[in-house]
C-alpha cells in the first residue's frame, strides 16, 4: 500500500510538472498564493477579497490543477455570453462522472452537438409544454400552502421546511402531473439527501485529486446507494407515463419529453436522443429545482424580518393594487408590472443571495482569451456571481439590503443570479414565477414576525455546497385580518386543471412569463 501511494504522488508530480511546463511562455492571469483557496469559509465572498490585491481575474490551485475565477459582471459576460462557445464546457471531476449513469446530465454534462439537442428538448418541455398551465398550477399549489400555513398561524414555524416541501410540491406537479404527498416526501428526501452527500468533503477530495477513486471511501459507497435511489424513483415514473400517455397529448413534462423523443425517432432528427436523456432531464429538474428557490425564499423572509418597513411598504402596494377587501383576487404574474417595490425586493434577494453563487464550474472547449489572459484549452473556469453582484466598483453600498435601488432611474449594473450564456439557469422562469406568486400571497395573508424577537442569521452557514445554505430559523405567521381570512376561490383557468388536461387551460400570464425575454435584474 504505501509503494503504491509513492507511485501515485509520483506520478500527480510527474503530471503537475508537465502541465506547468505547458503553459510556459502565455500570459496568464496572477496566481493566488496558497493551496487551500477553495477551502475557505463563506467562499464567494473570500473570493472577492482577494480581487484587492489580485484583480477581478485570477488563478488559485485546485488539487492538482490551477482554476480562473472571475469576479465582475463584465468580465464574466465577455467569457460566457460574448465568447460562449468556447467556455460552455463542464470539467468531468469524478463526482460528475457520477452523476451522469444514464446519459449526459444537462447541467454537469460537457457541452456537445448531443448535448445542444438534449438541452433544446428540456426547455422545449419547459417553455411549450406546460407554459399555459404553469402559471395556474403555481397558483393553486400556493393557495395549498398558505392555507396549510394558515392552521399554524401565530406559533413558531420553521420555514425552510415548508417551503423545501413546497417547491418540491409544485415540481412534482409540473413534471409527473402528481402532487401526492407520498411522492412529494420520497422525491424530497432522495434530492435532499443526495445533494448532501455529494456536498460532503470526501467527494470534493475526489475531484481534487482523481487518483483517490482507488481508495476505500464510505462517502462515495453512500453516494452510489443514493444514485441507485434516485434512478430507482425516476424509473418508476417513466415507466408509469409510458402506460398511459395518449399520442399527441401531455399532461406533464415528462409526457412532453417522452412523446418529444417519439417525435424525433419518427422524423429521424433525433441525434442520438434516447430515454436516457428524459430521465437525466427529470433528475436536472427536480435537483436543481427543489431546495434552489425554497433557499431563496427563506432568504427573503430572512431580510423581511430584519426590515419590517419594506415588509410593511410591499403589504401596502399588494393592499392599493390588488385590493385588501378582495381576496379573490389573485396575484397574477402578467399584473407584475403592477407591483415594482415587490419585484425590486425580489432582485435585491438574488443580487445578495444568488441561487448558486459560484455557478457550477465551466471549462474552456479551446484556447480563448478572457480581458487580455490566455486560457488554454481545459482550463477549468468559475464565474463568482456573488462576488459580481457585490462589487463596490459597480454597486453602491453593495452589502445593503436597499430594495429601492432597483427604483431608482438610470442605467445600473447586471446582476448575474442565474447566470449568463449558454450555461444559463434553464428554471429562471419558474423560479421567478415562484418567488413573485409565493411572497404576494404570503405577505396578502399574513405579516411575518420573529418569534419573541429572535431575529434570524443573515450569514450564510461557513461551508456550504453549491447553494448559500441558511442557519435554520423560525417565523410566526400572523393572520392580516377578516379581509384575508378566507380561502381564496379558483379561477377558472385553476378549476380546468383539476378537471383535465392542462393543455387546454387558459393562463395568459405565463405566455407573458415564458415568451417574454427572461427578466433580469433591472428589468424584473
Amino acid at each position: 500500500m504505501l509503494l503504491l501511494g509513492l507511485l501515485l504522488l509520483l506520478l500527480a508530480g510527474t503530471r503537475l510538472l508537465w502541465c506547468q511546463w505547458k503553459l510556459w511562455g502565455l500570459r496568464l492571469p496572477p496566481l493566488a498564493p496558497g493551496f487551500l483557496n477553495l477551502l475557505q469559509p463563506n467562499l464567494p465572498i473570500y473570493l472577492l477579497s482577494l480581487t484587492k490585491k489580485l484583480g477581478p481575474i485570477y488563478r488559485v490551485r485546485y488539487g492538482m490543477q490551477d482554476v480562473v475565477v472571475l469576479n465582475s459582471a463584465r468580465i464574466i459576460e465577455e467569457a460566457m455570453v460574448r465568447k460562449w462557445v468556447d467556455f460552455a464546457g463542464r470539467p468531468q471531476a469524478p463526482s460528475y462522472t457520477l452523476f451522469n449513469q444514464h446519459c449526459q446530465h444537462l447541467s454537469l454534462g460537457d457541452f456537445s452537438t448531443l448535448w445542444k439537442a438534449h438541452k433544446k428538448l428540456t426547455r422545449s418541455a419547459l417553455m411549450l409544454g406546460v407554459r399555459d398551465s404553469m402559471e395556474a398550477q403555481v397558483e393553486e399549489l400556493t393557495q395549498e400552502f398558505c392555507e396549510r400555513l394558515r392552521g399554524q398561524a401565530g406559533v413558531p414555524v420553521l420555514i425552510q421546511k415548508e417551503l423545501s416541501f413546497f417547491t418540491c410540491r409544485v415540481i412534482c406537479y409540473l413534471i409527473f402531473g402528481d402532487k401526492d404527498d407520498s411522492l412529494v416526501q420520497e422525491v424530497h428526501s432522495c434530492a435532499h439527501n443526495l445533494v448532501k452527500a455529494w456536498d460532503h468533503w470526501s467527494i470534493k477530495l475526489l475531484d481534487m485529486f482523481p487518483f483517490l477513486t482507488l481508495f476505500p471511501n464510505p462517502g462515495l459507497r453512500k453516494l452510489y446507494r443514493l444514485l441507485e435511489e434516485r434512478d430507482h424513483v425516476v424509473g418508476q415514473q417513466l415507466r408509469r407515463h409510458k402506460e398511459s400517455q395518449v399520442t399527441g397529448q401531455w399532461k406533464d413534462i415528462t409526457d412532453y419529453m417522452l412523446q418529444g423523443i417519439e417525435r424525433l425517432r419518427e422524423g429521424k432528427g433525433l441525434h442520438g436522443l434516447c430515454e436516457g436523456h428524459v430521465h437525466m432531464a427529470v433528475v436536472d429538474l427536480f435537483i436543481g429545482g427543489v431546495e434552489t428557490t425554497a433557499t431563496t425564499l427563506s432568504w427573503a423572509v430572512a431580510f423581511l424580518l430584519h426590515h419590517p418597513e419594506v415588509q410593511r411598504r410591499l403589504q401596502e402596494e399588494l393592499d392599493l393594487e390588488l385590493g385588501p377587501g378582495a381576496p379573490s383576487i389573485l396575484t397574477a404574474y402578467k399584473d407584475r408590472k403592477r407591483l415594482p417595490l415587490l419585484r425590486a425586493t425580489i432582485a435585491e434577494v438574488l443580487r445578495l443571495r444568488p441561487v448558486a453563487p459560484l455557478a457550477l464550474p465551466h471549462r474552456a472547449t479551446r484556447t480563448s482569451s478572457i480581458c487580455g489572459y490566455d486560457i488554454p484549452e481545459g482550463t477549468i473556469v468559475i464565474p463568482n456571481l456573488q462576488g459580481a453582484n457585490l462589487d463596490e466598483t459597480a454597486w453602491e453600498r453593495p452589502h445593503e439590503f436597499r430594495p429601492e435601488r432597483f427604483l431608482e432611474p438610470g442605467p445600473r449594473p447586471r446582476s448575474l443570479s442565474f447566470g449568463c450564456g449558454a450555461r444559463a439557469c434553464l428554471g429562471e422562469p419558474l423560479a421567478r414565477l415562484e418567488l413573485f406568486v409565493v411572497l404576494a400571497r404570503l405577505l396578502r395573508a399574513f405579516t411575518l414576525l420573529p418569534p419573541a424577537g429572535a431575529l434570524p442569521r443573515l450569514q450564510p452557514q461557513p461551508c456550504g455546497g453549491v447553494n448559500l445554505r441558511m442557519w435554520p430559523f423560525q417565523v410566526r405567521l400572523q393572520p392580516r385580518g377578516p379581509a384575508h381570512a378566507g380561502p381564496v376561490p379558483l379561477t377558472g383557468a385553476v378549476r380546468s386543471r383539476k378537471e383535465g388536461f392542462p393543455g387546454w387551460l387558459g393562463g395568459g400570464g405565463a405566455l407573458a412569463l415564458l415568451w417574454a425575454r427572461p427578466l433580469s435584474a433591472q428589468q424584473s
